[in-house]
């Protein structure tokens, strides 16, 4: 059996929408964490997780708009499990967001 790009690219597909999907795990959120830090760590923890979500959408949008071919069963089915993993990810950013910024109203003076 000889390997051509048309038999490689479904495995090649599958195998991307996987690793994707493998790299969304986050822990939950812990308030508990964000009782011990001092205002600039809280507000730092705020931008990365900012980042975070940011960088999670991106990838998110870029797994909705790929365009999967029509001989490659499963790919759709694939490509939405993968989209609906990011966006499980991105709220529970947020949530994590919402803790810290909580955190932060109540133990620094001058947070907006």
């Amino acid at each position: 059996m000889t390997f051509t790009p048309r038999t490689l690219l479904p495995s090649a597909l599958i195998g991307v929408f996987l690793a994707g999907a493998g790299c969304s795990a986050t822990a939950s959120v812990s308030p508990a964490k964000y009782e011990k830090m001092n205002c600039a760590e809280l507000n730092n923890a705020v931008g990365d997780t900012a980042t975070d979500i940011s960088r999670t959408a991106i990838a998110r949008g870029k797994v909705a708009n790929t365009s999967v071919p029509n001989w490659l069963l499963g790919g759709e089915r694939v490509k939405t499990a993968v989209a609906n993993r990011e966006t499980a990810r991105i709220e529970r950013l947020q949530q994590q967001q919402q803790a810290i910024v909580a955190t932060r109203k109540q133990r620094c003076p001058s947070a907006p």
